[in-house]
């Protein structure tokens, strides 16, 4: 298995928490469409594999006209064997989903939707500087519905200063309600060099509070269970059967493809990561020449990869994976260290699985990274 991730580096404005390359100014759009399409063929014998997965990332994909999302599906299709199943998720904002886009979503092949309501209440999107309002981030889930869109997933941000308990509880509430097969719930995180902490530096914004995160992440594992998901990654909780396949291959290690600027790839041995920058990119690629980085993975860098995307999943670090990666100096290693954890009822094992427990998760990172083999 194999996954294909696009991203289209775009949106109408800028959310102010927001880390991720992108640019306001679409003019470039209609150029950036076809490089990827160009950078699609240079790139046709990275995957071996079949295509499981295509995501439309970004950025707001949602943008994309239907001639442009056309035009990367099929330059996609030449260039790489797509099964006839293939998950393809399109990320997408509410102000941009209508009932045209949707049924010509659904006709082009999309058959996941991700939709970046991050919350219900007025206040937040505000906050945030988000471009929808509360009123679309409803309308847009039960327009999707009634075109026939049964795999749904919706963003929400839970620990920031405008959002009350009662109104976190009240966005859980509405996203089971609405009938929603999957969440992705990420605490506020205040990333440099955005509006964000620019404002709360200038103390035009209130900081986050980190104990109203830990009540909130408190509720989301408590609510989620209670509704029936499935808690099976961090910030990841699903209807049974209905798992992201595309970002589970990130967690359990399988080969990706990332096309347009800032996009990364993943073959097993190394990392590459495009130029995050649009003009460059576009330079780039006109010159039959992908503007990309690239990192070899030594045995021991793919080991701590695979303990810090393991240790996220309901499945945990499989020993024996361990083994096969490092040997049995490795596993002797990772199993002393996990011990204080095991102790203190951070990690349990279970049979050859080190998973966290429900407090463990609250220091998943840290708990990884001393688990690091040096």
């Amino acid at each position: 298995m194999a996954g294909i991730y696009i991203h289209i580096p775009f949106c109408k404005q800028a959310c102010n928490y927001c880390n991720f390359h992108f640019s306001v100014n679409n003019s470039l759009l209609p150029r950036m469409v076809e490089a990827i399409v160009f950078e699609a063929n240079l790139q046709k014998h990275y995957l071996k594999d079949s295509v499981e997965t295509i995501y439309f990332g970004g950025g707001t994909p949602s943008l994309l006209s239907n001639t442009q999302l056309t035009a990367i599906l099929h330059g996609i299709n030449a260039a790489f064997p797509i099964s006839t199943n293939a998950e393809i998720t399109l990320e997408a904002n509410p102000d941009d989903i209508t009932q045209e886009k949707l049924g010509f979503w659904k006709w082009a092949g999309i058959n996941r939707l991700s939709i970046g309501v991050q919350s219900f209440f007025e206040e937040d999107l505000v906050w945030m500087n988000r471009a929808h309002n509360a009123q679309q981030a409803i309308h847009c889930i039960e327009l999707a519905q009634k075109e026939g869109f049964n795999n749904i997933s919706i963003d929400l941000i839970y620990g920031g200063p405008s959002l009350s308990d009662e109104n976190w509880e009240k966005n859980l509430s509405t996203c089971f309600d609405l009938g929603i097969p999957h969440l992705s719930a990420y605490a506020l995180t205040v990333e440099p060099k955005t509006a964000l902490a620019k404002q709360i530096k200038a103390k035009t914004l209130m900081n986050i509070d980190l104990e109203k995160q830990a009540t909130h992440f408190n509720m989301l594992v408590n609510l989620t269970a209670k509704a029936g998901l499935d808690h099976y990654e961090i910030s990841n909780f699903a209807v049974p059967g209905n798992k992201s396949k595309h970002n589970t291959s990130y967690w359990s290690g399988k080969h990706y493809l990332g096309l347009g600027p800032a996009a990364h790839s993943f073959n097993g041995t190394s990392r590459q990561w495009n130029i995050a920058n649009n003009n460059l990119y576009l330079a780039s690629i006109q010159q039959n020449t992908i503007p990309f980085e690239i990192e070899q993975l030594t045995a021991i860098q793919q080991l701590n990869e695979y303990i810090m995307t393991a240790l996220r999943t309901s499945e945990g670090i499989d020993l024996e994976k361990i083994k096969d990666i490092g040997g049995e100096i490795a596993l002797k290693k990772l199993i002393t260290d996990a011990e204080k954890y095991l102790r203190s009822l951070s990690i349990e094992q279970n049979e050859n699985h080190l998973t966290l427990t429900r407090e463990g998760k609250f220091f998943a990172d840290g708990i990884a990274a001393d688990l690091f083999q040096l």
